[in-house]
């Protein structure tokens, strides 16, 4: 997908994520103002998971000062996860609380005779390829407060507003063969590292619904937010069964972004599986 392509689509994107987060609070304002009040008292809830997500997206890494970067299509190369470790807490008093959610990851391989890259934009000649080494090494930490909506035994939903950090180290080493042609040289062999910070405002909404005995439910989350980044969102929901001390989680959950032009890495995600364990007191 061209860069043009991506921009275009993106103010339809930014819509569609804001009309699903207000669609989902819209219609349940008018049971949260009947529902009963939580009780006084701070109720806390801890939860650690393992996640085994797929990661897509696209970088440009800069070479010498005078070369073209070095283009690289991150689902394509990263295919290697090293290590990725999440938690989450959560914390209530009557109808208000505070949520967060971090998670690092830790990824990287090596790919010979490649094609998943070009130079400076521009497609690569035959007979062209590369021996690639990408790394990237990263936080995404979300902070925000949240306001109890609907409070019955079938179904609990919290608004949240708050920020979302993305922290990110990525390293590319390359060997390029072959006739690059016309195209602007870069260094042939070399190594390089970026580092991007960025922080973000976001909105959303999570909650869950019970059935059966009330063992079993169905948690889900969802949030959207602009800042330093041209749109991120994420998505996640699955089933849970509740035991006295707290509950097992199965979720698939879905985390992108789409960066504003000039930012070495253009768009980022991460999708895939989440099992886990939430601890109440």
């Amino acid at each position: 997908m061209t860069n043009r392509a991506r921009q275009s689509d993106r103010p339809s994107k930014t819509l569609a994520m804001w009309v699903i987060a207000l669609g989902a609070c819209w219609p349940l304002h008018a049971a949260a103002q009947a529902s009963a009040s939580d009780t006084g008292g701070w109720r806390f809830r801890g939860s650690l998971y393992g996640y085994l997500p797929s990661l897509g997206g696209s970088a440009s890494v800069p070479t010498e000062p005078n070369g073209a970067p070095i283009n690289v299509d991150a689902d394509q190369i990263l295919d290697s996860l090293k290590f990725m470790a999440m938690g989450a807490f959560d914390a209530h008093n009557g109808r208000w609380g505070a949520f967060t959610d971090l998670m690092y990851f830790n990824l990287g391989t090596t790919k010979d005779q490649s094609r998943d890259f070009t130079i400076g934009n521009i497609g690569l000649p035959a007979g062209t390829n590369a021996h690639l080494d990408l790394r990237m090494e990263g936080l995404v930490w979300t902070v925000a407060g949240q306001y109890r909506l609907v409070s019955d035994p079938a179904l609990t939903l919290d608004a949240l507003g708050g920020t979302r950090w993305l922290d990110l180290k990525q390293d590319l080493s390359w060997n390029i063969t072959g006739n690059i042609g016309p195209i602007t040289p870069a260094a042939r062999t070399g190594s390089s590292s970026s580092k991007l910070s960025n922080w973000d405002a976001v909105v959303g909404v999570k909650g869950r619904y019970a059935f059966g005995d009330g063992n079993w439910s169905l948690p889900f989350y969802l949030d959207v937010g602009t800042g330093e980044s041209d749109l991120t969102w994420q998505a996640a929901g699955g089933v849970s069964y509740a035991f006295s001390w707290g509950e097992l989680v199965g979720m698939w959950r879905y985390l992108a972004y789409e960066m504003k032009s000039g930012k070495q890495l253009s768009d980022l995600n991460f999708n895939g599986p989440m099992i886990g364990a939430t601890f109440r007191w």
